[in-house]
């Protein structure tokens, strides 16, 4: 996507797809697709429970917890216990995740003074993604964690703030397994809706339209509503991808 105000986009592919085909550790995913826009077989759309699986709590005001930001290497994070979270879905059927045990994590590197240097910088995120060596550990037992029976492959192990959205890279408490939006078509990989959504949020950010802090809140809080809520005009085309994808594993 081309450059905005000044800042170009990540070049490295979208900050939600770029493992699109990976489906962690051999033997790690389950057979058999959840439909599309149907809830996971073993989860539930009610309320949310479980705890954030490590680092702080979430404070009380509802901020977002910082996480430890990139690392020189990564190791794998101990994710929920199996079954104790539980997937949200808006009445268009969009996944959102359990925000008791997926509230989000900030990089503590990208804040509003850094943006030039960090997400606002071509390349940024493509060097600081933990490998999927990593992120196919985790993304085996997070599935495990949400009760997700549908096959990996279909699924992205998704940062809740992307990484082009100054998202912590290898916080438990910022990555969760994605299912497929409705009209996912089978056997493509993850493309789901939310990495053009990221997308047009970041370069919002990079042109000085929106501000760094409410963009991840809104992401956050329903990446669905986040382009109203920040007055960010227009929706991404259907079959919009983004520029910086983020599946990870």
């Amino acid at each position: 996507m081309a450059a905005v105000g000044g800042c170009s986009s990540d070049s490295s592919k979208s900050d939600d797809a770029k493992k699109q085909a990976s489906s962690g550790p051999p033997g790690g995913a389950s057979s058999g697709a959840t439909p599309s826009g149907s809830v996971p077989s073993g989860t539930t759309s009610g309320t949310p429970s479980g705890k954030p699986p490590s680092g702080s709590p979430v404070p009380a005001d509802g901020s977002i917890p910082a996480g430890p930001g990139p690392q020189p290497s990564y190791t794998v994070q101990k994710q929920p216990a199996p079954g104790s979270c539980h997937y949200r879905f808006t009445p268009a059927k969009e996944p959102l995740p359990d925000p008791a045990c997926t509230p989000g994590a900030t990089n503590p590197k990208v804040t509003q003074a850094t943006l030039k240097t960090t997400i606002c910088r071509s390349g940024y995120t493509a060097g600081i993604r933990p490998p999927t060596n990593i992120t196919g550990r985790e993304k085996t037992a997070n599935a495990a964690s949400y009760g997700y029976k549908g096959s990996l492959r279909e699924a992205e192990y998704d940062h809740l703030i992307s990484l082009q959205l100054g998202g912590d890279p290898n916080d438990p408490r910022n990555l969760w397994v994605e299912p497929p939006s409705p009209g996912h078509k089978e056997g493509k990989g993850p493309n789901n809706p939310k990495d053009a959504v990221e997308t047009r949020v970041k370069n919002a950010i990079c042109s000085g339209k929106t501000d760094l802090v409410k963009a991840q809140q809104a992401i956050a809080r329903d990446w669905t509503t986040a382009l109203d809520t920040l007055g960010i005009p227009g929706k991404p085309a259907k079959g919009e991808t983004a520029s910086d994808p983020d599946d990870d594993g």
